[in-house]
């Protein structure tokens, strides 16, 4: 009787640390992306994949070092993230990820840009959890940050790269004298896009007290970027600050007659931007670009803040 009871004290045992085990490995947290998903996010993921510049910004600040990362045009990695992200697999183009390289590397998690990616999710859940976030408003980036910290067991870091960059936010404000109009464009087509106030940089124009030409998206739509403007609209806007996001060719609307009479041209205020601004919703991106911007705007009040020099914008109309 002795011998069977002490049989059965060990079996239970052998259950209790197999359950114990089970719930150890099967740990996981849930995190909703911005799809309104709950995705089931294994504790203590080791490899994790950056689909989005956004996401390896937000690994590397996070102290995470992604596994593979998306690119910007003809760059092997995010250039602006430097040093943190060598070793990493380049996966091509944001939007066009190399889906042969991802599944080579193997990874525990996949962290996206929606936008981007949502069309083939399904081929991104067979390989592993997959989180995608629209990172164009500030709102977007200050959920994004917190819901990928959050996955990462890194929730407390996550809230404060929010915090600190909140903090920075409402100082420069503060300091900015304002008085200065702006537009963000991009393309190299004969005609521009420019950016609406949603776009994060362009929201951070307005809270230096700049003010954003183009304005606001149509009401109720903060997922629009912007639209098309003709060279003649902006003439009539006539911005004193034009940002210019690079494009692999020339601005094709840079040859138009109309554009030497631009305010911003005629007073060498023209300046292409990093590529970092198209994605700037990561803690590192969005803090080089709000204090690049203060500087840009208000010359005489910001100091050149301290940045790569690869990545620092630069004049395209000397005067």
């Amino acid at each position: 009787m002795r011998s069977v009871t002490k049989r059965l004290g060990a079996a239970a045992s052998v259950v209790v640390l197999a359950a114990v085990f089970s719930q150890a490995v099967l740990a996981v947290t849930q995190v909703q992306d911005d799809r309104g998903v709950w995705v089931s996010v294994p504790d203590n993921v080791g490899r994790v994949a950056a689909i989005s510049t956004f996401a390896a910004d937000t690994l590397v600040a996070l102290g995470v070092s992604p596994v593979a990362a998306s690119t910007f045009a003809d760059q092997p990695l995010p250039q602006f993230l430097g040093e943190r992200i060598d070793g990493a697999t380049s996966l091509g183009p944001r939007a066009k990820t190399n889906l042969e390289l991802l599944t080579a590397v193997q990874p525990d998690l996949i962290v996206a840009i929606r936008r981007y990616t949502e069309p083939y999710e399904r081929q991104y859940e067979r390989l592993a959890p997959y989180l995608a976030f629209n990172v164009i408003t500030f709102e977007d980036s200050l959920r994004a940050v917190r819901q990928v910290s959050r996955g990462l067991g890194l929730q407390e870091e996550g809230e404060r790269l929010n915090r600190e960059f909140i903090a920075e936010l409402e100082r420069l404000g503060q300091a900015a004298p304002g008085g200065v109009s702006a537009a963000l464009l991009v393309s190299s087509s004969e005609t521009p896009f420019a950016y609406y106030d949603n776009f994060l940089p362009a929201y951070l124009l307005n809270r230096l007290k700049g003010v954003n030409v183009v304005g606001a998206a149509p009401r109720g739509d903060d997922q629009s970027l912007g639209y098309r403007i003709s060279l003649e609209a902006l003439l009539a806007l006539d911005p004193d600050v034009l940002f210019v996001l690079p494009s692999i060719q020339q601005q094709a609307y840079r040859n138009n007659p109309i554009w030497p009479y631009l305010k911003a041209v005629r007073s060498g205020r023209v300046y292409e931007v990093g590529q970092h601004w198209k994605e700037g919703a990561g803690p590192i991106a969005r803090g080089y670009i709000l204090n690049e911007m203060a500087h840009l705007l208000y010359p005489e009040t910001f100091p050149a803040p301290a940045m790569p020099e690869q990545i620092r914008s630069h004049s395209l109309e000397n005067r």
